[in-house]
């Protein structure tokens, strides 16, 4: 009885293990920064509608994980022919929200506050973050969005995979599940990538994020 049991509980473990590396989102492929598009004289501009955008983020750490949102300050985008053709896109790192922790639990604020301070984001001397497209095409079917992020005084480019759809005077566009590795931007507070006495107590370079954009024709 024991040692079915004890089967049992090891089929269980395997294939939670396994559904967990599956559902696992792909690190967005990371280069150097690259020149940005420009739009031209006949593409379509529409601006971004910053109450109606948001990006999605999810951290996580041996003993769990916490998650929020950050809202987009701004953001101008052009498509020619249905197809993106170049966008700018202001982030407000001000904005970082807590969203597993109740609002009014002080924990919330203290978690909140220490992504903002120097440890991580360093909110106070980089205001914002910056997207800016430097290329869109479709590889294997899937429609990929390549641009330069920079988080801090570090700028990066990165591929995601997103779906971008005009309906009338709207423009969305809504990216996959990615992560990027926070150590490429020199994020480093609890990182393996940086320090190697940390024990149990570090904190996972991916970071899980998921874009949402809204915009109208301007």
């Amino acid at each position: 009885m024991k040692t079915r049991f004890f089967t049992i509980l090891t089929i269980a473990a395997m294939t939670l293990s396994l559904s967990s590396c599956k559902d696992k989102a792909k690190e967005a492929k990371t280069t150097e920064a690259e020149a940005a598009t420009e739009m031209t004289e006949v593409s379509t501009k529409y601006k971004v509608n910053t109450e109606a955008s948001s990006i999605k983020w999810i951290g996580h750490k041996p003993t769990g994980s916490h998650n929020g949102t950050i809202s987009l300050e701004s953001g101008i985008a052009t498509v020619n022919n249905g197809t993106l053709e170049s966008g700018t896109f202001l982030i407000d790192m001000s904005s970082i929200n807590v969203l597993d922790i109740p609002a009014d639990d002080e924990g919330n604020a203290k978690l909140a506050g220490h992504l903002k301070s120097s440890d991580f984001f360093d909110v106070e001397k980089y205001p914002a973050a910056a997207f800016e497209v430097t290329g869109f095409e479709t590889v294997e079917g899937k429609t990929m969005l390549s641009g330069n992020l920079k988080l801090k005084d570090v700028t990066n480019n990165i591929t995601i995979p997103v779906t971008v759809k005009e309906n009338g005077d709207t423009l969305s566009i809504t990216s996959e599940t990615f992560t990027i590795n926070r150590s490429k931007w020199n994020v480093k507070y609890g990182s393996k990538s940086f320090f190697d006495d940390l024990g149990d107590k570090f904190i996972n370079d991916d970071i899980e994020l998921q874009i949402d954009v809204t915009a109208t024709k301007a």
